[in-house]
């Protein structure tokens, strides 16, 4: 993976604000982020994801607004992708085990029902 996908911790909690919002101004994604830098830091970083080519801006009236250029879908597969590669040696059992012995609540069968739907289906197209 190349240094530019690469996300600080504060990137990160930066674009969880903005795929949370949807868009946000400076001032409002420091409003979300937890122990806040300082107004200009925040807009330092949300420039610093611009030219990594994760946030783009527009403007609107005085303000910038900054939005996710992909999506929280996308933005979710690529983050699993990396959990897995990096915590599991590539192996999504060994993920899907930890979440399952880790999780704080019961499955509801439903849950359960859909789980299982989604092992057939894989197991159909030689995933």
């Amino acid at each position: 993976m190349s240094a530019e996908y690469r996300l600080s911790r504060r990137e990160r909690q930066i674009m969880d604000a903005l795929h949370q919002r949807g868009r946000a101004t400076a001032a409002e994604v420091q409003a979300a982020l937890p122990d806040p830098p300082g107004y200009s830091a925040v807009r330092a970083l949300l420039r610093i994801l611009e030219a990594k080519g994760h946030v783009k801006h527009r403007r609107e009236g005085a303000c910038y607004v900054y939005v996710p250029r992909a999506s929280r879908g996308t933005a979710r597969r690529s983050a699993l992708k990396r959990v897995v590669s990096t915590f599991f040696q590539g192996s999504v059992a060994q993920a899907v085990s930890a979440l399952l012995e880790a999780a704080d609540s019961r499955l509801s069968d439903s849950e359960l029902d859909n789980l299982q739907q989604i092992i057939e289906q894989a197991r159909k197209e030689g995933r």
